[in-house]
């Protein structure tokens, strides 16, 4: 399953959701039917049969009756330190409306490694939202630092949500550009 595909699922399970984009949880009930829009990043959005767009974590993604997690990294044990692991690790993360990862969205504007004593890094991350009023910026902040904390070598993240400067199209990569029609 894809971005592109739109399946509808009947909930194996009830599972705990988040309304998109104001962030409110919101409670499933086993048996409800629901239209997947986008499956990315670990994560699910889908419609509700009452209208509501929400987003299902990796963790409640059994609910839609999968017999594997949507998503799953794995990194080898004991590599070396990469700064490109840790940036393609943010590229595990996704705007819940937007099938485009916060990377390719212009979402992350600092991200820096200071090393550690005991020869592991802490990573330091600047990002924002598309919008100053999005309900989501925790939940994407959560995803973010969990993601980076599996990279080789990263102890410590933190991850800090920023306003200034304020998000705009021209931080989008042209990659993201070229698959939302934006050229």
């Amino acid at each position: 399953m894809n971005s592109g595909s739109y399946n509808i699922f009947e909930l194996s399970q009830s599972c705990q959701a988040t309304v998109i984009p104001g962030g409110q949880p919101m409670l499933l009930h086993e048996g409800e039917q629901v239209v997947v829009t986008q499956t990315l990043g670990g994560s699910a959005t889908v419609q509700t049969s009452m209208g509501y767009l929400v987003r299902i974590s990796a963790e409640d993604s059994a609910a839609l009756g999968l017999t594997e997690p949507i998503a799953e990294t794995v990194l080898a044990e004991g590599a070396p330190f990469d700064m490109e692991q840790v940036m393609g690790q943010l590229k595990n993360v996704f705007d819940p409306e937007i099938p485009i990862n916060v990377v390719d969205l212009g979402l992350i504007y600092e991200c820096e490694a200071q090393p550690l004593d005991d020869g592991t890094y802490r990573i330091e991350i600047k990002m924002s939202m598309t919008a100053p009023g999005c309900g989501m910026g925790d939940v994407l902040k959560n995803d973010a630092q969990a993601e980076v904390t599996l990279a080789a070598g990263v102890s410590e993240v933190d991850v800090e949500l920023v306003w200034d400067p304020p998000w705009g199209q021209e931080r989008m990569s042209d990659a993201a550009r070229l698959q939302l029609g934006m050229f």
